[in-house]
């Protein structure tokens, strides 16, 4: 858990955008509005490891969601490639050998490791056509422990299971790390499992991902702005 009361570190902008240039455009419209920002598969595969790369050296805090799940050896050396590049979080699948080879890739360096444990696009019947057995809070709470014994440093979960996870006893040491944010009125997209930012907040996630509320918006800034605004509130 973060005990930092700036909104700002609460928040990562996710820039979930076809390229370079609109990436670039759309970190210069936030400025210091702005200091987290994650980044994913649809701009890390078009030059985003590099710009990630570079806001960490510009003092962003960087994110990369991509979601690693290989042969330990890949894995492993994934992660190394990935600590050199100064970013600040990386996710990987919630699998305890992806886990562990995760965790002696970045040994030595001040990368956190974040495990993701089921997709907020996903409700109990896409895990059962999954094949997995058991609800989407079962599924959860189990990873979510087996995480924390491979010594990840956060869960990412939907803010609907902080708490379950909290009661469930994982560590006040751990941070919940909730997509799948919807300011009231917006549209939920492909999120099947959303709140509001001050709903995720007074439920106890540490840090909210937040994507097309603000990218798409007519005024990302505001729109960023407004969502801080219902951070602080919620941590009075």
């Amino acid at each position: 858990m973060t005990s930092n009361q700036d909104p700002r570190t609460r928040l990562f902008v996710a820039l979930d955008l076809p390229g370079l240039a609109e990436a670039e455009r759309l970190v210069e419209r936030l400025g210091d509005t702005v200091t987290h920002y994650k980044i994913g598969y649809r701009l890390g595969y078009a030059d985003g490891i590099a710009f990630g790369r570079a806001l960490a050296a510009a003092g962003k805090t960087i994110f990369f969601d991509l979601k690693l799940h290989d042969i330990d050896n890949t894995v492993r050396e994934g992660v190394e490639s990935i600590a050199r590049t100064g970013a600040h979080y990386l996710t990987v699948h919630a699998y305890p050998q992806t886990m562990k080879a995760a965790a002696a890739g970045r040994a030595g360096s001040h990368l956190k490791l974040l495990a993701v444990t089921i997709l907020t696009s996903w409700n109990d019947l896409d895990c059962a056509e999954a094949g997995y057995a058991g609800t989407v809070e079962t599924l959860v709470r189990n990873r979510a422990k087996q995480a924390v014994a491979c010594g990840m440093d956060g869960i990412v979960c939907s803010a609907q299971e902080t708490r379950l996870l909290r009661v469930a006893g994982i560590p006040e040491t751990i941070e919940l790390v909730t997509p799948g944010i919807r300011p009231a009125g917006s549209a939920t997209g492909d999120q099947k499992r959303v709140v509001t930012p001050a709903e995720a907040i007074s439920g106890g996630a540490d840090r909210l991902v937040v994507g097309r509320p603000i990218t798409a918006a007519a005024d990302p800034a505001a729109s960023a702005r407004a969502i801080l605004d219902e951070i602080g509130v919620a941590l009075g």
